[in-house]
């Protein structure tokens, strides 16, 4: 029997659309005994990195893919009734080239061709192809299109395209799926590729890892499309044979192509993507060009912010702790971190925007007093460096700066300007499927009547990350129900299947990532309502490297701000809030509890 390798597989990542999860799909591949497994999600690349993860944690190799969406013209066009009407296409990386321009084309497609999906075109296609290779995809896809309306021509066109951007690199695809309609595409497409000499590929693209797993995927897209499972125009997969097969299933289907077969090895083998992880990629700052060295640089601001801070006559103890903290973050590799945080709290500053005093272990440090990054003395209130920086430390230091709600744009918009538009990104963030909701959800799916899924939901205990199994071992009466009434046993299985799957995307509220290269060098890019963030999330860029910043929009110093702006106008009186205060008539008040009254001034 010949190996075999799955190379079309939509995860949970796919949005309400797979139902693969990503932990589950390596564990499968290696029970049915495969050693390479890909993930081709729906234009999207979210789940790649926890994919990839996933896989070497199992000893599977990992294929890092996507089935984008092609425009029928140019990305550029979006005409209704012609220009959403796209075709599928498998992209696969062959290597970390293949990596960055299937990030390209899939920031591209959000970026340039969203209309109704991301789409890219033949253009960025062929501009972007090296280190990747092209299955003709599914029914869905441009070749089958053609052939199933019977052009053949236009389908012969579009393969001798591809073959000829891509060469030995492009696959006509093949699949076994239970529907009627791809066993005569599988004839045509068997014909077309022996006709053109171009290889093929045998897939089964899997929705669903299991084949007992397919009821709950329909009601998976019951949920996505706001359908009940009793309306007759909801959306379906004619087939409960989308999920993950088994070596011999596919042999035996694809019995007379063993080369189908043969040829996923073939491209497994192809495909190398490496990613390295902890490794610090950070922008570059510039520096006056009379510094040598950006460690200078930072030695003469803290040097001179030293003296402003403590005077001219400093202690040994400062001293020794400015050269300490400078020869740690200097043998890190962090001047830039620190000169890139400096300089953009410095603009705030100067703009009169509102900058928070310093938070969490970042105020520990010496150095970000001295330069303006903090406002709290760590001398004076016994504050240790090592919390935030230490040899030991292996993830990167992290400042989370508090700026004025309203004029926090004010500095991204400055670090976007500095560094490059294309240099700095908001990050995503995914709304998953909770306990309580899954459960409504499953239950408006089945009709089962409201007042019924509520008094369920409620039974859930109103707790920071329950899920159905822990409510069932913590409340007798959901575990009597679930044990006793078939119906409440079915709706729990059912959501219990379905709970913790990524809902939907947005993005985060403080999050941005300021990178060397452009960002979609390095990881792809997705819009929503014309902003641009990242495709993954805050901790998957912290492991790959990258510089993330939380500017954090605080209402407090909006308010602070606007209270020290009438007390100006009204009683001609510039109040310092950040400076020492030691009033006691002041303490006296707050401690009798008079903070909220008025009070003469």
């Amino acid at each position: 029997m010949s190996k075999f390798v799955h190379l079309h597989i939509h995860s949970e990542y796919s949005l309400l659309d797979g139902a693969n999860r990503i932990k589950d799909i390596p564990k499968r591949a290696k029970e049915l005994g495969m050693d390479a497994i890909a993930i081709t999600d729906h234009g999207v690349m979210y789940g790649a990195i926890d994919f990839y993860k996933s896989c070497k944690k199992e000893g599977i190799k990992p294929i890092i893919g996507c089935e984008v969406y092609v425009a029928p013209r140019s990305r550029f066009d979006k005409e209704a009734g012609i220009d959403n009407k796209y075709y599928h296409l498998i992209l696969l990386a062959k290597n970390n080239q293949g990596y960055k321009n299937l990030s390209k084309l899939v920031s591209l497609g959000f970026l340039d061709g969203y209309y109704y999906k991301p789409r890219i075109d033949k253009e960025i296609l062929e501009k972007y192809h090296e280190g990747l290779i092209v299955l003709s995809a599914c029914l869905a896809g441009e070749v089958n299109h053609y052939l199933l309306n019977g052009t053949e021509e236009q389908a012969k066109q579009a393969a001798l395209w591809h073959k000829k951007i891509f060469g030995e690199d492009y696959y006509i695809e093949i699949q076994n799926n239970g529907l009627q309609e791809q066993v005569l595409a599988n004839q045509k497409l068997i014909k077309l590729a022996k006709e053109l000499d171009i290889p093929l590929v045998a897939t089964n693209d899997a929705h669903y890892t299991k084949k007992e797993d397919a009821f709950n995927h329909e009601v998976l897209l019951c949920i996505q499309t706001g359908k009940r499972l009793s309306d007759q125009d909801r959306m379906r997969f004619e087939t409960d044979e989308l999920y993950i097969k088994s070596p011999e299933e596919m042999s035996d289907y694809f019995s007379n192509f063993p080369e189908a077969i043969e040829n996923t090895v073939k491209i497994a083998e192809k495909c190398n993507v490496e990613f390295e992880f902890g490794h610090t990629i950070l922008p570059n700052y510039e520096v006056p060009k009379e510094y040598k060295t950006h460690y200078d640089y930072l030695k003469k601001l803290c040097d001179d912010g030293i003296k402003e801070r403590y005077g001219e006559n400093i202690t040994d103890e400062i001293k020794q702790r400015a050269e300490y903290e400078l020869s740690v973050i200097q043998k890190m590799g962090y001047v830039d971190y620190y000169l890139i945080v400096w300089d953009f709290i410095r603009y705030a500053k100067s703009q009169g925007i509102p900058v928070g005093p310093g938070r969490g272990s970042g105020a520990g440090s010496i150095l970000a007093y001295s330069i303006g990054i903090t406002d709290i003395d760590p001398i004076k209130y016994g504050l240790i460096f090592e919390r935030f920086l230490n040899p030991e430390r292996v993830s990167m230091p992290d400042f989370d700066v508090d700026f004025c709600y309203e004029r926090r744009e004010e500095v991204i918009n400055y670090v976007s300007q500095k560094y490059g538009h294309d240099h700095v990104s908001q990050i995503i963030t995914f709304g998953t499927m909770s306990a309580r909701m899954v459960i409504r959800d499953v239950a408006r799916v089945l009709d089962v009547p409201y007042i019924e899924a509520d008094n369920l939901a409620k039974m859930i205990p109103n707790e920071l990350h329950i899920t159905i199994k822990k409510a069932l071992e913590q409340n007798p009466e959901l575990k009597n129900k679930y044990e006793t009434e078939e119906e409440t046993k079915k709706l729990l299985d059912i959501a219990m299947g379905l709970e913790g799957m990524p809902r939907q995307a947005s993005t985060h509220a403080c999050g941005i990532v300021i990178t060397k290269e452009p960002v979609d060098t390095y990881v792809p890019l997705y819009v929503r309502d014309n902003q641009i963030s990242t495709q993954y999330i805050m901790t998957t860029l912290e492991e790959l490297g990258l510089l993330k910043m939380d500017f954090l929009g605080l209402r407090t110093l909006t308010v602070i701000q606007d209270t020290i702006n009438l007390v100006e106008k009204d009683k001609g009186i510039k109040v310092e809030f950040d400076k020492e205060m030691s009033d006691p008539e002041v303490y006296k008040l707050w401690q009798e509890g008079n903070s909220v009254r008025n009070i003469p001034i």
